[in-house]
């Protein structure tokens, strides 16, 4: 009988906890535990007997419209070629946080039925930056994705399946007729007893197709370079050291100020491993922070973790998070027993790490001393709302900085940037962004200005420069009067040096003396 609970909840479940809806006919993006939703339902009281058929879908699956971009497969796809085949459709946007943290169990679901389903991401893009199809090629390397994926930039495959939602998964059995769709994270348990009864009965009777789907991926023509998207970057001006995060290559460079490498922190594979520069493992480390001279502290984000670098004696040691995601918004906890939710910054300011948390749209504070974590600012709805920071609503932080009196917050789905209070009484503020489907590139005072997605911020002699990510420019920014404008990039991204540099999706930025570095990622 569970089982056909969990059919009929991944028919007719469309989670909105901890989003911000759109205006119609704009999606929203959904963050949720869609096994804990589906099982907080009462199961029924006796068992039945579920017919085989029940597995199986009834309304025919639209086909893809021609004339779309496939990347990951070497040819266009049809739904007719893949009868045989379990198909699941994921409609996702790059950006998009929420999107990100179902990657792990797609791929968990790949491995365990590599013979029966075919994943497709259906690639739906928010921002205007997200729909180009390079993007996507470099998005499907960055996170290392081997299943087909398809540029839907006019949403004629979400519009054709009905999809409300970010990331929004929608299954079709082996006949080519749609089982049910769900919205959310934390998918995997959910589709693992699906797809396993939908193969178990379709297996039955003989409907199975388990011939290995030909694929050629964007990887194979890749080669490695010294840096692999990397995140984050720090400059010590006082040290003459830059700290990197080199993100996939699940590691922390640390150079001078010229580029020559000083040091090499954790062992390039992907882990959640203590200990020394070597034998330490990160997973996509982004954000950096100095405490001191020999104290490094390093935002672990897809560890759900924050690292302690001894600068001095070259060891590596957890400090908070527990490795595993929460899903659950929390006031105060023991550092090391508190899930975190994909840290994206870090910096430290009153003998405190600010974290911005952008998995649950919050700012988060650990305390060395206590070793405590605690909520910070925003209520874990993604919103664009002022007032006082622990009832107003931030969407995606990915970038801090301070001037001392407050935080500088590089809201990235809001493509904002926010400002909240280091005092008892702080308040939650905006400097420049309107609102979370307002974007673009647009300089100017006020409420005029627009961003595209911004990553990271750094702050220096009363003016915030801003990694305007998606506009693949560098900004300037007075944080009084509201006014911005641009310093370096544009032309649409590219690779140039020189007096009118280029930047492709620049994702961090610090400042040292008279001198940006910038995380080119």
């Amino acid at each position: 009988m569970r089982t056909r609970l969990i059919l009929c909840l991944i028919l007719l479940l469309i989670v909105l906890t901890g989003c911000a809806r759109s205006p119609s006919p704009l999606p929203t993006e959904v963050a949720t535990d869609a096994t804990a939703a589906a099982t907080s339902s009462p199961l029924p009281e006796e068992e039945d007997t579920v017919p085989t058929r029940s597995y199986a879908g009834k309304i025919p699956a639209p086909e893809f419209p021609p004339n779309l971009d496939w990347l990951n497969t070497g040819r266009p796809l049809t739904l007719a070629q893949l009868k045989g085949k379990v198909v699941l459709l994921d409609f996702w946007t790059y950006g998009c946080v929420n999107c990100m943290h179902i990657i792990p169990d797609l791929k968990k679901l790949e491995a365990k039925y590599a013979n029966e389903l075919v994943v497709i991401g259906v690639h739906s893009a928010k921002f205007s930056n997200e729909a180009e199809t390079d993007n996507i090629r470099r998005v499907i390397l960055r996170y290392e994705l081997a299943h087909p994926v398809v540029n839907d930039d006019e949403f004629a495959v979400w519009q054709l399946y009905g999809a409300t939602a970010w990331p929004t998964l929608v299954l079709i059995d082996p006949e080519g007729k749609v089982i049910g769709s769900h919205a959310g994270e934390g998918v995997f348990d959910l589709f693992d007893e699906v797809i396993g009864s939908v193969v178990a009965a379709f297996d039955a009777r003989g409907l199975l197709d388990r011939t290995p789907l030909p694929l050629i991926l964007e990887r194979e023509n890749q080669a490695d370079s010294p840096l692999r998207f990397p995140g984050k970057v720090l400059a010590d001006a006082a040290g003459n050291r830059l700290f990197i995060a080199d993100s996939n290559h699940n590691r922390i460079v640390v150079t001078d100020l010229t580029g020559t490498v000083l040091a090499v922190i954790g062992g390039g594979v992907a882990g959640l491993r203590d200990g020394d520069y070597r034998t330490a493992r990160f997973f996509r480390p982004q954000g950096l922070a100095l405490a001191d001279e020999n104290t490094l502290y390093v935002a672990d984000t897809e560890n759900h973790a924050i690292r302690r670098v001894d600068l001095g004696t070259g060891l590596v040691r957890t400090v908070a998070g527990t490795g595993e995601q929460t899903y659950m918004t929390m006031e105060r906890g023991p550092a090391l027993g508190t899930a975190l939710n994909s840290p994206w910054d870090v910096l430290y300011a009153r003998d405190r790490l600010y974290i911005a948390m952008a998995g649950q749209h919050q700012v988060w504070v650990y305390d060395p001393g206590a070793e405590e974590v605690f909520r910070y600012a925003g209520t874990g709805r993604e919103e664009l709302k002022d007032g006082p920071r622990l009832t107003g609503g931030l969407n995606q932080p990915s970038g801090l900085a301070s001037d001392g009196l407050n935080l500088y917050i590089a809201d990235s789905e809001a493509s904002a940037i926010r400002t909240a209070g280091l005092t008892a009484d702080g308040r939650l503020g905006t400097v420049v962004g309107v609102g979370l489907f307002d974007f673009g590139d647009v300089d100017g005072v006020g409420d005029k200005v627009r961003l595209q997605h911004p990553l990271g911020v750094a702050f220096q002699d009363d003016r915030l420069y801003v990694a305007d990510t998606y506009n693949s420019k560098i900004k300037v920014i007075n944080p009084k009067k509201r006014e911005s404008l641009t310093l370096f990039g544009g032309e649409g991204g590219g690779w140039r040096d020189g007096a009118q540099p280029l930047f492709d999706e620049p994702g961090g930025i610090s400042v040292a003396g008279n001198l940006l570095y910038i995380a080119d990622t």
